[in-house]
């Protein structure tokens, strides 16, 4: 193809829309937050304190699985930072994670995270990395008005400055 060619854009969310479908699910609900506001960081991103959240089912192997299929699971894992990532298994069956099976790094950059920071790039790796909300949750109430401000109680414990989001 030519550079100079404009590619169209992926159409992610009606592609998911009818993966669903085809899989005899419910129309998906995507939340808007048009209200949402832009929140600069406060200090440069050497001094920050990053934490990152992945919605893809990883656990430490001596926890409990993810149930792969559940809907409205509201489950968030702790992962301590130190975590070995060889002790870090992935459970979602909506995604091939052949790759990520090899090296969880493709999917939750742990290793990635530890060596920006011994770069000097970031600053201080938050003690807990974080996995949950795993897909499909309809019951936006919940997740509005429970798990996510619990979530965003422990970022403030751990002083966080920025999540990184890692979608599966």
């Amino acid at each position: 193809m030519d550079q100079t060619e404009e590619q169209e854009p992926i159409r992610y969310a009606e592609l998911l829309a009818e993966h669903y479908k085809a899989a005899g699910h419910p129309p998906y609900r995507w939340s808007v937050h048009d209200t949402a506001p832009f929140a600069p960081l406060k200090r440069p991103l050497p001094e920050c304190t990053v934490t990152m959240l992945t919605a893809g089912g990883i656990s430490e192997r001596a926890r409990s699985p993810w149930n792969a299929w559940a809907r409205n699971d509201h489950r968030l894992d702790a992962i301590p930072v130190g975590v070995d990532s060889a002790h870090l298994q992935i459970h979602d069956a909506y995604c091939d994670h052949g790759d990520a099976d090899r090296d969880i790094n493709c999917q939750f950059p742990v290793d990635r995270l530890r060596e920006l920071r011994q770069l000097g790039e970031i600053g201080t790796l938050a003690p807990r990395l974080w996995s949950g909300f795993m897909g499909r949750i309809y019951d936006r109430s919940r997740l509005v008005e429970q798990s996510a401000p619990a979530f965003a109680a422990a970022l403030k414990e751990d002083h966080v400055d920025l999540l990184i989001a890692v979608p599966a």
